[in-house]
């Protein structure tokens, strides 16, 4: 039986719960809190994390410069995150090429997002129709085909998930071949809105992602630190863009707008903003499980 931590703590928040959270002197904050954010803090020493350089990820695929204010870990090290710190599925972790944080928050901080970077080889992404696409008929149809997965997404034991809207309107760059958009997501029973941001790097045979989780808090942020971001990465030779061989290479058997739409949903980490909430509500969370007798540890390992 797949346990729904979100949906457990949610409930423990009711009843008993509720009744000795409202009782101040039943509980000590700091004696609730402080266990989690000391097992979230021990996992994040674990880690190893590099800034102001110029690394190679993907197996020489591309070069990152890590942008000003941000470190990096490698993959070994996002897994640690998506999957142990911010209870992801492995799948998740397993197709990371590394992740991005904000220097001044980390991977624990309750705070803070992080950028998972994946790629996805399915063949060179043709941008000629890149223009002719209606975003707001697109962003229609995504809506309608968010709604219609959602009975899907609850049999599997997920939340609903709502697409409320554009927070940045699709952007494709055809000059460096970058696309980028970013939507305002709500998923059932959780009281803060999700940035979805994503900045796909196209390439030969493919393309990079670079996935922001956080909330929508953090967009602001986001936006300011955009242009480093969009500057941060470059293709080793023989896999960018513009070195496509049409007598050898494959095409990817859709274009731009399917980058934005269903298939690339499912790629580009919805689930970890799941796992980036629960981070972000730890104090709420964990005062009820502790209250109930049991340790969100436990539960996010599940």
């Amino acid at each position: 039986m797949q346990v729904n931590v979100l949906t457990v703590a949610l409930l423990l928040l009711s009843g008993y719960a509720q009744a000795q959270l409202l009782d101040t002197e039943a509980y000590d904050e700091a004696e609730v809190v402080d266990p989690y954010q000391e097992w979230a803090d021990s996992v994040a020493q674990t880690l190893t994390f590099y800034a102001d350089t110029t690394l190679t990820i993907g197996d020489g695929l591309a070069d990152l410069a890590i942008p000003p204010g941000y470190t990096f870990v490698y993959p070994d090290d996002a897994y640690t995150v998506l999957v142990d710190l911010w209870g992801n599925m492995p799948e998740m972790g397993d197709a990371s090429l590394g992740m991005l944080f904000p220097a001044q928050y980390g991977p624990a901080n309750p705070a803070g997002y992080g950028i998972n970077i994946s790629y996805t080889e399915e063949g060179y992404v043709s941008d000629d129709d890149a223009a002719d696409y209606d975003y707001d008929e697109l962003l229609e149809q995504l809506q309608e085909d968010t709604e219609a997965g959602n009975a899907y997404r609850e049999e599997q034991g997920y939340q609903a998930m709502h697409l409320l809207g554009w927070a940045a309107t699709p952007h494709y760059d055809q000059t460096n071949k970058r696309l980028h958009w970013a939507k305002r997501l709500q998923f059932e029973g959780m009281p803060v809105e999700t940035l979805n941001y994503n900045i796909l790097f196209l390439g030969r045979r493919g393309y990079l992602t670079f996935n922001v989780i956080g909330g929508m808090q953090d967009l602001p942020e986001v936006d300011a630190k955009l242009d480093d971001m969009l500057a941060s990465l470059t293709y080793t030779t023989g896999n960018r863009y513009a070195d496509f061989d049409a007598s050898t290479d494959n095409i990817a058997a859709y274009g731009i707008a399917a980058l934005i739409g269903a298939k690339v949903l499912a790629k580009t980490g919805l689930l970890a903003t799941i796992g980036i909430f629960l981070l972000k509500a730890w104090k709420l969370i964990a005062i009820a499980v502790v209250a109930a007798g049991a340790g969100l540890k436990k539960f996010l390992g599940r």
